[in-house]
């Protein structure tokens, strides 16, 4: 897709998901008439009077007016979410920065190239394997509970990975606590031997990947200078072909530099990758790369263009692995309703190679989201304080959102340093990601069977 018809896309989906009521949202799709109803994540298809009714009764001057159709509907119900914040849940996630260094030298890296602006350090193993008796301490049998190696790039620390894993398994069985990793790489350093041990533990496997040859060298090369893209390809290989048990996916970072994405997924598929998933760079340590609006407008547009194929090849019963997408879908069905963006700061925690706790993998090294350390535990009060203030409650412009639920407030780490640039973006996403799911529901409603619908109602 050129950036001007990008551009005007977003604008089109900008303004039909602008903020109207925080009660509902509207959308029309070539299946019918939608809405959204804001307490509880619910979908519904509703006739075109209805549909009058509420759009303008949410553009009406008097509240009460929407209220009582609501309440006519049989949709008036108590609100599912309040102003108390989530009691500290106990940690079942941990995210551990094995190497706090890099071979890269990204020019965006929200790690700072991999050290998180200090000294290179790794993590010794008494830490990964205290890390690794945290997480089990207080899981119950039949509790999932997950380990993810980060770094820098954690595959120059692979002994203390092998390790932590190995000592997982075993927890794993005597305890009845099922276990499952994941690891994020930039590809370069990964073996043979590697490909197999994920493998035989079924990792969930993350590799950073920018975009074709020129677009990815230009923004994760070498600290040298030199281009990573060929030998990540070529490292990378043995894990596509041995991904059985193991799902490999690919990351890209969006930057203003790399906005092709309908072309870079379909390259990325050809490739093999389990999965293939955007996120917009919101915030860099130095402000290099960061997204604006112009570039958030042809971000949209494209992200949109990749769902249309989606849904064409979902359709012709063809698998497309746009992850995107299919989690939007997921959770729209399963009516995904919360008051965080994310687990950050509760079920979920990042582990410095220092042994400190963070919030999450970003706030390593950093003193807003410090949360304790392996040696005295969770910091309960920093981690109640935090939920309470993290609270989508009480974020601003959030209150007055439709999307507040199902965005939960935007990436903590990204709205502390930067604010908000994205709330258009995120808004066109739900709306498109909205009409795909009522379209989808309707032609291909097997796609969804595998996922219990929660909370749907059509």
């Amino acid at each position: 897709m050129d950036q001007p018809l990008a551009a005007a896309t977003a604008r089109e989906l900008f303004r039909l998901s602008a903020p109207a009521s925080p009660d509902l949202h509207l959308l029309r799709t070539e299946v019918g008439h939608h809405l959204l109803t804001v307490n509880g994540s619910r979908v519904f298809d509703v006739d075109e009077p209805t549909y009058r009714a509420l759009d303008d009764a949410r553009h009406g001057v008097d509240p009460t007016v929407l209220t009582r159709l609501l309440d006519g509907l049989g949709l008036g119900t108590p609100p599912l979410i309040d102003d108390t914040p989530l009691p500290p849940p106990p940690v079942r996630a941990l995210s551990l920065s094995v190497a706090q260094k890099c071979n890269l030298g990204c020019t965006y890296c929200y790690a700072q190239q991999g050290n998180f602006g200090g000294p290179d350090k790794s993590m010794p193993a008494d830490a990964a394997l205290a890390a690794v008796d945290l997480l089990f301490r207080s899981a119950a049998p039949g509790e999932r509970v997950n380990l993810s190696f980060l770094g820098g790039e954690p595959l120059i620390n692979r002994q203390v990975i092998r390790t932590a894993t190995e000592r997982a398994v075993r927890l794993s069985a005597d305890t009845g606590v099922p276990v499952t990793f994941s690891l994020t790489t930039n590809g370069t350093l990964v073996t043979p031997e590697d490909s197999e041990f994920f493998e035989q533990h079924a990792f969930a496997v993350t590799v950073s990947l920018d975009g074709g040859p020129a677009q990815h060298d230009l923004l994760r090369p070498y600290r040298g200078g030199r281009g990573s893209y060929e030998t990540v390809l070529a490292k990378v290989q043995p894990l596509l072909a041995a991904q059985r048990r193991m799902q490999v996916s690919a990351r890209v970072t969006v930057t203003p530099r790399n906005l092709r994405l309908r072309e870079t997924l379909d390259a990325f598929v050809g490739l093999g990758f389990h999965s293939v998933g955007f996120s917009p760079l919101l915030n860099s340590p130095t402000g290099r790369e960061e997204l604006s609006l112009p570039e958030l407008e042809v971000m949209l547009g494209e992200m949109t263009a990749c769902g249309e194929e989606f849904e064409r090849q979902v359709v012709a019963g063809r698998r497309y692995p746009f992850a995107n997408l299919v989690n939007a879908l997921r959770e729209i069905h399963q009516g995904t309703h919360r008051p965080y963006p994310c687990g950050a700061g509760a079920g979920y925690l990042g582990v410095s190679a220092d042994g400190e706790l963070a919030a999450c993998h970003r706030f390593v090294g950093d003193r807003e989201g410090a949360m304790g350390d392996l040696a005295r535990g969770v910091d309960p009060k920093r981690q109640l304080a935090w939920l309470s203030e993290r609270h989508v409650h009480r974020q601003s412009p959030c209150q007055g959102c439709w999307a507040r639920y199902l965005c939960g407030g935007g990436c903590h780490h990204e709205v502390i340093s930067r604010g908000r640039p994205a709330c258009d973006y995120i808004r066109g996403w739900l709306h498109y990601s909205l009409g795909a799911y009522s379209r989808l529901l309707a032609r291909r409603p097997d796609w969804f069977s595998p996922v219990p619908a929660a909370r749907v109602e059509r």
